[in-house]
């Protein structure tokens, strides 16, 4: 990352995000609209690979933040070029744009045959059982169509009293404040117990996976503002409209999947460097 241009930086962000997003919310599309995945872990793995991909292609150049609550955690911890921080955004909500709006013309097909049968109509009610291909929801609504019957706005309305705003803010402070924990840990060049060399990326996707398995069913596991925002965009403009703002009018929406990641990087970040670091002796050269 050192000799990289802020360019060539950001094309590494915009390419990083661009894989993390394909992979994983393709996942995510090919459970919810083929039933191709059986299980929550299945389509967690395919985040932690796609996590594992996106640091080992573009972590030499950029850092592979590819998450805007990370490039932030950095800026506020380990001196990350603040003159930075809103060209990687930018990046990363871009890569993550662009691969939902790929992801879209892949599987329109299937999106539209998943609402026909089940009988809604996109941008209304119900549809985000298709929406959750993109932007999150809490609780997540995988349930609204599963089975083989129509929608139930019956389960719609039981679904929505399972999860508040207060509760899914804080899953998603948490597992972020985890995520970014364990990625301040293992590219410590201080920490001795770090992986091996060039294995970084495979614990920190792990953990992504072993985050996801525990908190998708909450909230659908953001942790990330550009893998939520930038899908959420495309949709709104793709037919979801307003049901791709969950909880517009209480902006539920910026709270749990923008705020909460934020707020939980920068607390796992300094939980890392003010309560662990200082054990580690100084000489080790980062």
């Amino acid at each position: 990352m050192a000799g990289a241009s802020l360019q060539r930086s950001m094309v590494a962000e915009f390419v990083g995000t661009f894989l993390l997003i394909f992979f994983g919310c393709g996942a995510v599309h090919a459970a919810v609209l083929t039933g191709a995945q059986s299980g929550l872990w299945q389509v967690a793995i395919v985040w932690g690979v796609a996590i594992m991909l996106a640091i080992y292609t573009v972590g030499a150049v950029s850092g592979a933040h590819i998450n805007p609550a990370m490039t932030i955690a950095s800026a506020v911890w380990r001196e990350f070029p603040k003159s930075h921080v809103l060209p990687y955004i930018g990046a990363q909500l871009a890569g993550a744009f662009i691969a939902a709006a790929a992801l879209f013309i892949l599987f329109e097909p299937h999106i539209t045959a998943k609402e026909a049968s089940k009988g809604v109509v996109r941008g209304q009610p119900g549809s985000e059982m298709t929406a959750m291909c993109y932007g999150e929801y809490y609780p997540a609504p995988g349930v609204l169509g599963a089975g083989d019957g129509p929608y139930s706005p019956e389960v719609h309305v039981e679904l929505k009293s399972r999860m508040s705003q207060g509760r899914a803010f804080l899953a998603e402070v948490l597992g972020t404040m985890i995520l970014a924990f364990v990625v301040f840990a293992v590219t410590d060049g201080r920490n001795v117990g770090s992986p091996a060399s060039g294995t970084a990326p495979v614990f920190i996707g792990l953990t992504v996976s072993a985050l996801i398995s525990v908190i998708a069913p909450l909230t659908q596991a953001c942790f990330n503002p550009a893998r939520d925002f930038g899908p959420r965009i495309f949709a709104s403009l793709a037919g979801w409209g307003a049901i791709a703002w969950p909880g517009f009018s209480d902006l539920g929406w910026l709270t749990v999947y923008i705020i909460a990641p934020i707020v939980g990087a920068v607390l796992g970040g300094g939980l890392y460097d003010l309560a662990i670091r200082p054990a580690h002796p100084e000489a080790v050269p980062e």
